[in-house]
């Protein structure tokens, strides 16, 4: 699902809602592909300001909430704990961030930035929540791709994560409000492990390794180091090994012609 039609409390009902069109919404979420996102100023939940660019150097993940939505908001933000929280456990805390900005400028305030992370329950020490006000956050839901407009209910809006990489850069937009985790992981992953990665190095020919080794397993939500691609190169190896050793024994035997 693309589009949420969150219910919201009576003091975030806004005026008279425009039609959402959800391909249109969909088509301009895409285009935002390849974007810098960068001169954005907002607030954490202790009133500090932050800029965007603070995060440059690493993997940044975007989600767009209001605190007023009753029901796809925070099931967005539960799947992305578990998103982020498995990220963590492949990548540690240091490799990537995350930041969840409240849209609805008026409403979404520090204290009630606060609140919603209390009350979801976030604990992740990478994942900060921000306040901005409505000019900058209409500059950033356009930059990012994100559409939403007031409904009576409160809010209909793209139910939209946005992957940054290391420049600012929009690398992937993930979709829905209760995706699994390599929906999200698999791109960071591959930000952080390098698909360019060089091999001829130490570091990147263990960034390769980790980027093809390291796998997820459904049955139990988790990501883990795979061996077996190793167990196959090493029978691989021998086999080969024995072959050649095998025909140079043969060429040898050749070579010396007949006793």
């Amino acid at each position: 699902m693309t589009l949420a039609a969150g219910l919201a409390a009576p003091s975030v009902l806004a005026a008279p809602a425009a039609q959402f069109d959800e391909q249109a919404a969909l088509a301009t979420s895409q285009a935002a592909i390849g974007r810098e996102v960068a001169g954005f100023r907002f607030h954490d939940t202790a009133g500090r300001a932050v800029m965007l660019e603070r995060y440059r150097g690493k993997p940044l993940v975007v989600s767009l909430i209001y605190t007023g939505c009753n029901n796809t908001c925070p099931v967005i933000t539960q799947t992305l704990i578990d998103a982020l929280s498995a990220a963590e456990e492949v990548f540690g805390t240091n490799a990537f961030a995350a930041v969840t900005v409240g849209f609805d400028a008026a409403q979404d305030t520090p204290e009630r930035m606060r609140a919603f992370r209390r009350d979801q329950g976030v604990r992740l020490t990478n994942w900060t929540f921000l306040s901005g006000d409505a000019p900058t956050i209409d500059a950033l839901a356009r930059t990012i791709g994100f559409a939403f407009t007031p409904s009576p209910a409160g809010y209909d809006h793209m139910v939209q994560t946005t992957i940054l990489d290391g420049e600012g850069r929009i690398y992937r937009q993930v979709y829905g409000d209760d995706f699994a985790a390599p929906s999200l992981v698999e791109p960071l992953k591959a930000l952080i492990f390098g698909t360019e990665a060089s091999i001829l190095s130490l570091d990147g020919l263990i960034d390769r390794v980790r980027l093809f080794c390291t796998v997820y397993n459904p049955s139990s939500g988790r990501y883990r180091f795979d061996y077996s691609l190793f167990i196959g190169m090493a029978a691989g190896l021998s086999v080969l090994g024995f072959l050649a050793f095998l025909l140079l024994r043969e060429w040898r035997r050749t070579r010396a012609g007949p006793a």
